[in-house]
């Protein structure tokens, strides 16, 4: 397949996505409710029924079903995005889709069998993992590291290494969601 990395490049010039790796942050926002909804099920443990019925979406889906503005540009750039930037970014996501959808069933079991101080723990640990992998999916997609240190970041989240092994450099590099909304005001 050739890739249009460059015509995309120019495309995506004053949307939402990066014209250097060509993704788009909004894809993290279908992670971020799970990781809000897993965190409040530490204390209510009512709301893990809602995240129990979240459901995976890949970033093509995602885009899909999204009412993002430039939603069909997101999934076309996302084809042709480097593949030194959309590797790391998909391997990060196969991590949190496999940690979630092993960590759920074990929340709820937690929850039925009546142990909700365990249960609340356990979100609260899963919470903190998919923000970690989130926010190295942030720094991969926002082009805030170097193409090594994506896929440091990529192989520590495969590896289910703690933030500290991620690259320093990236971890000061990474922006967060108050940063990434600054960018637009």
């Amino acid at each position: 397949m050739v890739k249009l990395t460059r015509t995309y490049r120019r495309l995506v010039r004053d949307t939402t996505i990066n014209d250097l790796t060509l993704l788009s942050t909004d894809y993290l926002n279908h992670f971020n409710e799970l990781t809000m909804m897993v965190e409040m099920a530490a204390d209510m443990p009512e709301m893990l029924e809602e995240a129990l019925d979240w459901r995976f979406k890949s970033y093509q889906a995602h885009f899909a079903d999204s009412v993002f503005q430039h939603k069909d540009l997101a999934v076309w750039a996302y084809e042709n995005a480097p593949d030194a930037y959309r590797g790391p970014l998909d391997r990060c996501t196969a991590v949190l889709k496999a940690r979630v959808e092993a960590a759920l069933p074990q929340l709820k079991a937690l929850h039925d069998a009546g142990d909700d101080a365990a249960m609340a723990a356990a979100a609260r640990a899963l919470a903190r993992d998919l923000a970690r992998v989130s926010d190295s999916m942030s720094a991969v997609i926002n082009g805030a590291v170097t193409v090594e240190e994506a896929e440091a970041l990529a192989a520590a989240a495969e590896a289910d290494q703690p933030e500290e092994a991620a690259p320093s450099s990236a971890r000061e590099r990474v922006l967060g969601q108050s940063d990434i909304d600054k960018l637009f005001d």
